[in-house]
């Protein structure tokens, strides 16, 4: 194992993805377009992210025992992810159905399955893991607890964590105020402040709210408003690289952790982190799909 790595701990799921010119109405029956199946979760979504751009990476999670975790390791593998830490659940292996609108827009629905299915042992096995990584990243599509402990331990090894907290959920505030990094979109910086927040105006005006949670960076995404970058009483706004034709926009959040933990990882400052993570996304918008439309560094360099 190298030594400084990226560790995702987070979810693993199978996606089947359904380009479509609109949702169907109750009780009708739509005909999509055309369909792709896909390696999803937010988790092995920023993992592929982070290999693809030259990070040793490792994947921490659970698949099950089943063609589709043999489907999900395979791909990773192909990407240059490290799977040794994937486990087998007697569970399904996750499974996300995607709707992909003919305007970019995406509606996705999950089933957790293999992803909620850790214990002491898993947990015993994470630690080793993260105190030998440089960064650890983290989302909340597997249980909480468990994101709480290792947030602790990233803490505890002064290891650098980012925590994406999608979906929304109550997270202890001991295990907050240790990360490092804390990214949230506008639904879930909602969710966190207490306040309405769907635009850049709207987000200036609570980011506090947001800092006071973690006495690391804050950062709000703001879909093709940019984000903004918050530490303490300070913010900066960061544009989002301008894109002609947006395909779909499945991976473009999984690709923005990925690629900002990348930044991290090569030594940039947040700011610098945050404007190499917004041109990477934006590539990604421009391919269907999630992993397979995530950049190579040397396709962002060229863009």
């Amino acid at each position: 194992m190298p030594d400084g790595y990226v560790a995702v701990i987070g979810s693993l799921n199978y996606d089947v993805l359904m380009k479509q010119e609109r949702l169907p109405l109750k009780g009708e029956t739509y005909v999509a377009d055309t369909v792709f199946y896909e390696g999803g979760g937010k988790g092995a979504n920023q993992a592929v992210q982070c290999a693809k751009l030259g990070v040793p990476t490792y994947m921490v999670g659970k698949v099950g025992n089943d063609n589709f975790g043999d489907i999900l390791l395979e791909k990773l593998e192909g990407f240059g992810v490290h799977t040794e830490h994937v486990g087998r659940s007697d569970k399904d292996t996750g499974l996300g159905v995607v709707h992909v609108l003919g305007d970019g827009s995406v509606y996705a629905s999950i089933i957790t399955g293999a992803n909620g299915d850790f214990g002491p042992e898993d947990l015993k096995k994470m630690e080793a893991v993260v105190s030998a990584s440089r960064i650890v990243v983290l989302q909340l599509e597997i249980p909480v607890p468990v994101v709480e402990q290792v947030i602790c331990m990233a803490s505890r090894h002064g290891v650098y964590s980012i925590l994406n907290a999608a979906p929304a959920k109550a997270i202890g505030r001991e295990a907050l105020e240790k990360v490092d990094c804390l990214v949230v979109n506008e639904s879930e910086a909602s969710f966190y402040a207490g306040e309405t927040i769907n635009d850049e105006k709207t987000a200036i005006s609570h980011f506090e709210k947001l800092t006071a949670l973690t006495g690391g960076t804050v950062i709000v995404t703001l879909g093709e408003n940019g984000s903004l970058l918050c530490k303490g009483q300070d913010h900066v706004v960061v544009p989002v690289a301008k894109v002609e034709d947006v395909v779909e926009t499945t991976g473009a959040g999984d690709s923005y952790i990925g690629a900002f933990a990348y930044g991290k990882y090569m030594g940039k400052t947040d700011e610098e982190a945050c404007r190499f993570a917004a041109k990477v996304a934006a590539v990604t918008v421009t391919k269907v799909g999630a992993q397979g439309a995530m950049p190579l560094l040397e396709e962002v360099e060229l863009f």
